[in-house]
């Protein structure tokens, strides 16, 4: 009987995901390794990153702020130029848009350059020939990998808090770009509440994993 031997179009798909991530991997070595040698420790990348990623929740905040004011001036305004209502809030929405994609690209670099860094210290702690040292050291990075899951949690829930802003805002845009008429704004009029509510939420999660990343920056530089 011929036996067809050609991968399965699932099979090739796991194949070419575990060598990107294997390419992806050995780029984040190389690259920690070449910071290592000009002085640069994961610990100080990982610290950059968080700040890196703190500014960027708090760049996407104020965004979101603009947003919601563009969108109160629109739905509060009485005869306003539609096509003008629609341009400015779909700008706003693309600036909004972009603003989480960078908070999420943020997180990331930091998720990447932390578990790179527990790795490393983890394997090091087999390198110690005094168990008091090693025992001391091993607690000392129960303690850190706690303080940061703490941190990532809150900046993951400040990352999901976007989604539902995101997608309200997005319905809002397309609807009225769909109904450039007397009546789209009427109805956009309702959504308003819903919108700002979401936002608030958005604000507070934010406020929460900017001062919990605060927080860890403060700790880990002592």
């Amino acid at each position: 009987m011929k036996t067809d031997s050609t991968p399965v179009p699932a099979l090739r798909l796991v194949v070419v995901i575990g060598l990107m991530i294997s390419f992806m991997w050995g780029c984040s070595k190389a690259y920690y390794g070449a910071m290592e040698k000009m002085g640069v420790h994961k610990r100080d990348i990982l610290i950059d990153r968080v700040e890196d990623s703190r500014n960027a929740q708090s760049e996407a905040q104020e965004q979101f702020k603009s947003a919601l004011e563009q969108f109160a001036a629109v739905v509060h305004v009485e005869n306003t130029n539609l096509q003008v209502a629609y341009e400015k809030l779909n700008t706003e929405y693309e600036d909004s848009e972009a603003a989480a994609e960078e908070v999420s690209k943020r997180i990331s670099k930091v998720e990447s350059v932390a578990q790179a860094l527990f790795e490393e210290w983890e394997n090091e702690l087999a390198l110690y020939k005094s168990p008091e040292l090693r025992q001391s050291s091993q607690q000392k990075l129960q303690e850190t990998q706690t303080r940061y899951s703490g941190m990532l949690a809150s900046m993951k829930r400040a990352e999901k808090s976007m989604e539902p802003v995101l997608r309200t805002f997005r319905d809002n845009v397309l609807f009225l770009k769909h109904n450039l008429n007397a009546q789209a704004i009427g109805s956009l009029k309702s959504e308003f509440s819903t919108l700002k509510a979401e936002i608030d939420i958005l604000i507070k999660d934010m406020n929460a994993a900017i001062e919990t990343s605060n927080l860890f920056i403060s700790e880990i530089k002592q």
